[in-house]
C-alpha cells in the first residue's frame, strides 16, 4: 500500500501497439517503490514497471513482471537504475505484438515480453511514491 499516496488508475485510454507511452513524474522524498501497470483489467496486467529503492528484498533495481489469473509471472530484473529521491523522471514505453520497450531517463533501453499477446491495453496503474505529472501517448 502506498503511504499518502493515492493510487492513480486510469480505464478505458486505448494504448496500441506501434504505440508508444510517456510518462513523467518526480519520485517522492524517502521512496521505496513505485509501479506502472498497463493491462487488460487492474487483476490482468500484461507490464508491471517496479522501480525499487528500498523494499527489504530488493535495492535499487527495477523488477518488471506481469500478472493474471491471481497470479504473478517471472520476474524480470534491470539493473540500470536512474531514479532518485525528489527527482523528476520520464519513462517511456513503445508497445509492439512481442514486447514492451521501455527507455529509462538515463535512455538506456530494455524490453518486456508481451506475455499476453494483445494488441491493445485499456488500464493504466500508477502506485507508490512517484507523482505523476503528465501522461501523453502517441
Amino acid at each position: 500500500k502506498t503511504r499518502g499516496g493515492l493510487d492513480m488508475i486510469i480505464k478505458n485510454m486505448t494504448f496500441k501497439v506501434e504505440q508508444t507511452l510517456t510518462v513523467v513524474g518526480v519520485i517522492k522524498s524517502d521512496p521505496k517503490r513505485f509501479a506502472v501497470n498497463i493491462g487488460e483489467s487492474e487483476d490482468r496486467i500484461a507490464f508491471h514497471f517496479n522501480p525499487r529503492f528500498d523494499d527489504s528484498r530488493h535495492i535499487n533495481i527495477i523488477v518488471c513482471n506481469s500478472f493474471e489469473r491471481g497470479n504473478w509471472d517471472q520476474e524480470q530484473h534491470e539493473k540500470s537504475f536512474p531514479f532518485s529521491p525528489g527527482k523528476e523522471f520520464k519513462i517511456s514505453i513503445q508497445f509492439t505484438c512481442s514486447k514492451f520497450v521501455v527507455t529509462l531517463p538515463n535512455g538506456s533501453t530494455f524490453c518486456f515480453p508481451n506475455r499476453m499477446g494483445a494488441e491493445k491495453y485499456s488500464v493504466m496503474g500508477f502506485h507508490g511514491d512517484a507523482v505523476i505529472r503528465s501522461i501523453e501517448i502517441k
